[in-house]
């Protein structure tokens, strides 16, 4: 039963997902790694003195893309960032 002036949601009425989500799940995922990486690499500094050198590309491109997902998220950019590290 209907009320006059009162119509049914449905499911094509939905308020679409947000462009930014996949970006979102994608890097959380890279964040965890990112986190597992730097840990690693602060016992390496420990006692080596320096920090490797192979995890930092990964660890850069990461942080470049949290950067731009978060301006994008932002509004400060209208460029749709890209899925990549570099």
């Amino acid at each position: 039963m209907q009320c006059a002036g009162h119509r049914q949601e449905s499911v094509d009425d939905a308020a679409p997902a947000h462009p930014g989500v996949p970006h979102l799940i994608v890097l959380c995922v890279l964040l965890i790694a990112w986190f597992v990486i730097t840990v690693i690499a602060w016992f390496v500094i420990l006692f080596t003195g320096s920090y490797p050198q192979s995890p930092l590309p990964f660890a850069l491109g990461v942080m470049r893309w949290t950067l731009r997902v978060e301006a994008y998220l932002l509004l400060l950019v209208d460029e749709y960032p890209p899925f990549t590290l570099e």
